[in-house]
């Protein structure tokens, strides 16, 4: 009798319909890379590349431990040259695995849209709850108004793709997803065999830089997501909102901002000269993009005075309009189009020394700011819609209008950061050569902040003329002094942000204020009427800063005239949280709840701060692409912040791999885009997190406490286990490649202490680790219901029951908990045991890698305890998805890395020999770090 189906069985039928497209795009791209190195590399090749392939899925898919045994001899006994070949081959299946994927978040993300089935993240989904919730078009109108969201994008030590890479692959997604819309075969051939031309393109274009990445090529980079999504995606997101706000003037509350170039701590490379160039490759880029559309609109709006009249305003810009052709003389859209093309030309040539493309007539009349160059383009608005032609505002002018909006003559913010230990060196140098202070960095805390407040309040500056300062102090006013420039010129959107990181005293917020009234950015005396044109911004960073975080601004506030300083200079007060560093430090769990609360302290110091002097607070969330640094999915993280500390204001950091990922794709871009949106619209007018019970809280701090002790006593109390990381992991070759400007280390040691956090990450990712995002969790819990048994807190039952009530009711904990799952599905004890075999030292590997075993256990035993699912990612099928096509495709590249890795540290090869496996082990690097997406 013949089985009845189930509802597993249908269920798993329906995803496998609507999985369909993706395998068949995946399929295509795979077997066009095999045909691609069938004819680069040779018959011999392919085939051992899918032999490879097909003993990875035996072993990864079908459990098939024979296959893995042959595949591991196999792997072994291959040559370096062939060993390379079958790793570019993996690595390259990775990106296009990646496009595949987009590609079908997109498909699917529109199948939802036209069955009018609403998306959570999408703005139709908040639009509806916030309808539900009894909250009109004018409230959100009016929330926006008051609102500041910005995504910043930074430099990272490990974004390991070229830009060469990443612009073949944008033109590879262009042409997969061209696919869907192409019904006949000659069509579809041809799309292929543009795709197929793409591929030969990527496998014969090198993967690896060959020099060090320099701030110029990091400026760069970041610079091509602008020409690919944002100033084009970003005014189509705003035509979404004022299309669901019909009626209401939505507010430029959307903005990017930018790091690169400005964030001097720890890169020696960032100079005033830097700062000069990203500011002027960034004014140049937008210029051009307004070039470019001016030209355009210029073709479009042909419109004849023998046919339509113009407004008054709209003729006096035609009488001023240099442009005197005959031809066009009833043209006037167009002439006076032609007048400010010149202008911006002439703009350009003033602001950045290049040249406009093409000339009607000659530049002139630069522009004195964006602001006027709107006006202009208003007046020409306003005349077509007074004489029938309000058709051609939509498809390129009011686009355009909005650009000029957000991006001005600017592009994006550009922050400035440097450490605190170095503006005190500068301030030390300043007192020391004015005799006002031998020693300053020997002052305690209260004679520091009495000596800075004094000479806040003196209006002359410290400087003396023609005396002798170092090098250092030198470069660091001149930075100060390039950003006043700035400002000038570009307006003051520019730069607005000056970023302290380990800030630890009041008085690392009063030296900055005093470099900044040194180089001319703040005027005025702290007591009477003293301007600041830059916001000081505190970075709390480490488990021990963030406990002092307010503390530290309550006595910063209470400084004389500090709270009016900032009135007067915008009422906005940013402060920095470091996601990264309190990882390291205190590891997964600790840095999450010492984040949680500081940001609870903080909201409380500055509510009344807000009410009774209209101090605005923005929190800016320094968080990286591995959970361990503050990942995962941005729209539940942001629902999650703690009640009141959202308002409509965020900034966030966006780096690396997660950047390619997120925006290199125009319509993903703008659908990541629309999420930050929408969780910020939510997260302020529907208030979705309320104060958590006493009972929650409790808890969490108990778990924190031994979550701390756990993560604490393996990486900072056990003995070798720095020499254990720096051999079962490849954080020696990461620090080796060309992949950042800054180096890997802030100092010359290996102490865990001194290593930047993001290669730290990055390198627990590439071995399938992962141990900053999970490690001391599972300890947590197992001491939560043990001292339950044992103390008078209840029994092991009701306190598991507590923490299953944390996991339904509290967005933060459930978060918490859903980012875990996510890591320990991308994780793989398995594969990393073959690194562990990397350890000289037998019995410390065997040692810490039981350890780090029996952590993973409890922790995947305490998730199943709490959520009451057994599976990993069974409530984010999606991703589960993802994994299954992805990871039998990845763990080659593990096991061939860890068998380059052991001749490479070997160092018997002859020096050629030693590069071709450096190249090999970047390679492989750089196949892993893309298949796992999130890993810097």
């Amino acid at each position: 009798m013949a089985r009845r189906p189930t509802l597993l069985d249908t269920k798993a039928r329906e995803a496998a319909e609507k999985n369909k497209p993706l395998v068949e795009d995946i399929r295509l791209l795979g077997r066009i890379l095999g045909d691609v190195i069938r004819e680069q590399e040779g018959k011999e090749a392919f085939e051992l590349v899918e032999r490879v392939r097909q003993l990875s899925v035996a072993y990864r898919l079908k459990a098939d431990a024979s296959a893995g045994r042959v595949l591991d001899r196999l792997l072994k006994n291959l040559s370096v040259d062939q060993t390379v070949s079958v790793i570019r081959a993996f690595s390259y299946f990775s990106h296009l695995a990646n496009i595949a994927e987009d590609r079908h978040h997109v498909r699917r993300r529109r199948v939802h849209e036209r069955a009018g089935h609403l998306q959570e993240g999408s703005l139709a989904m908040s639009f509806e709850r916030l309808h539900r919730a009894g909250h009109r078009a004018s409230d959100i109108a009016a929330m926006l108004q008051q609102a500041h969201v910005s995504p910043v994008l930074t430099a990272h030590p490990t974004e390991v793709q070229r830009k060469s890479i990443l612009d073949a692959e944008r033109a590879i997604a262009e042409l997969v997803g061209q696919r869907d819309g192409l019904d006949g075969d000659a069509d579809r051939a041809h799309n292929e065999s543009l795709i197929r031309a793409r591929v030969t393109q990527l496998w014969q274009t090198r993967m690896l830089r060959t020099a060090k990445l320099t701030v110029s090529d990091e400026i760069e980079n970041a610079l091509s997501f602008y020409t690919s999504t944002f100033l084009r995606e970003i005014p189509k997101l705003y035509a979404q909102l004022e299309q669901a706000l019909p009626g209401h003037a939505v507010a430029p509350f959307l903005r990017m901002g930018q790091w690169i170039g400005g964030d001097r701590d720890g890169n020696p490379f960032v100079t005033a000269a830097t700062l000069k160039e990203a500011l002027a490759r960034q004014s140049e880029m937008v210029l051009r993009h307004y070039l470019t559309e001016v030209h355009h609109l210029g073709a479009e709006l042909s419109m004849s005075t023998i046919l339509v009249g113009v407004t008054p305003a709209m003729q006096a810009l035609v009488d001023r309009s240099p442009d005197h052709n005959p031809h066009r003389s009833d043209e006037p859209y167009r002439r006076v189009l032609i007048g400010i093309y010149a202008r911006l030309a002439a703009t350009l040539q003033q602001l950045t020394g290049t040249e406009a493309l093409r000339h009607a007539v000659a530049p002139q009349d630069p522009y004195a700011s964006a602001d006027d160059f709107a006006d202009d383009l208003a007046t020409i608005e306003a005349s077509l819609r007074a004489h029938h032609a309000g058709a051609l505002v939509a498809p390129r002018l009011k686009p355009l209008q909005r650009a000029v909006q957000v991006f001005g003559f600017h592009l994006a913010t550009l922050d400035l950061r440097q450490s605190s230990d170095k503006h005190e060196a500068v301030v030390a140098e300043l007192l020391r050569v004015a005799r006002l202070e031998a020693d300053y960095s020997a002052l305690d805390e209260a004679t520091r902040c009495q000596r800075l407040l004094a000479l806040l309040n003196d209006a002359r500056p410290l400087r003396v003329r023609g005396a002798a300062y170092s090098d250092f102090a030198r470069d660091e006013l001149a930075i100060f002094e390039t950003a006043r420039d700035a400002i000038a010129r570009l307006g003051r959107g520019a730069i607005r942000h000056a970023i302290i990181s380990h800030t630890e005293e009041v008085s690392d917020l009063l030296e900055l204020l005093l470099l900044q009234k040194e180089a001319g950015l703040l005027r005025g005396t702290l007591a009477e009427d003293a301007v600041a044109d830059l916001i000081a911004v505190p970075l709390f960073e480490t488990i021990g800063d963030l406990r002092r975080a307010a503390p530290i601004m309550r006595a910063y506030y209470a400084m004389p005239g500090v709270l009016e300083m900032v009135q007067r200079s915008g009422a906005e007060q940013d402060i920095m949280l470091g996601y990264s560093d309190s990882n390291k430090d205190g590891g997964f769990f600790t840095s999450n709840w010492e984040l949680y609360r500081a940001e609870v302290a903080l909201v409380e110091l500055f509510e009344p701060l807000e009410r009774d002097h209209g101090l605005k607070l923005r929190l800016f969330h320094g968080r990286g692409g591995t959970v361990g640094r503050g990942g995962g999915p941005s729209y539940q993280a942001i629902l999650a912040q703690p009640p009141g500390t959202v308002k409509g204001q965020i900034r966030l950091t966006e780096q690396g791999e997660v950047i390619g990922a997120k925006y290199a794709n125009p319509e993903i871009g703008r659908r990541n885009l629309e999420t930050l949106v929408a969780a910020t619209i939510e997260a302020t007018l529907l208030h979705p997190t309320k104060s958590a019970p006493k009972a929650f809280l409790d808890a969490a701090d108990a778990l924190s406490t031994a979550s701390m002790a756990a993560y604490r006593r393996l990486v900072y109390e056990t003995e070798g286990f720095t020499d254990y990381f720096f051999a079962a992991t490849p954080i020696r070759e990461i620090a080796e490649l060309n992949i950042g400007s800054r180096p890997a280390s802030r100092k010359a040691s290996r102490a865990i202490e001194d290593l930047r956090a993001i290669p730290w990450g990055f390198s627990w990712g590439q071995c399938r680790v992962a141990l900053p995002g999970w490690y001391g969790f599972g300890s947590a819990v197992a001491a939560f219901l043990t001292e339950g048994e044992e103390g008078s807190g209840g029994s092991a039952d009701e306190r598991l029951a507590l923490l299953q009530r944390m996991h339904r009711q509290w967005p933060f904990f459930r978060t918490l908990l859903s980012n875990l799952d996510m890591v320990l599905a991308k994780s793989d004890l398995r594969v990393a045991a073959r690194y562990v075999e990397l350890v000289e030292d037998k019995r410390l590997a065997r040692r810490i890698f039981t350890a780090i075993r029996a952590e993973w256990d409890r922790v995947a035993q305490a998730l199943a305890q709490i959520t009451g699912e057994a599976r990993r990612l069974q409530s984010n099928p999606a991703l589960a998805r993802s994994i299954e096509h992805r990871f039998p495709y990845l763990d080659p590249l593990n096991h061939l890395q860890v068998e380059l890795l052991r001749r490479y540290r070997g160092q018997r090869e002859a020096a050629a020999h030693q590069a071709r496996l450096q190249r090999g082990i970047h390679i492989s690097i750089n196949g892993v770090a893309a298949g796992l997406r999130n890993t810097g």
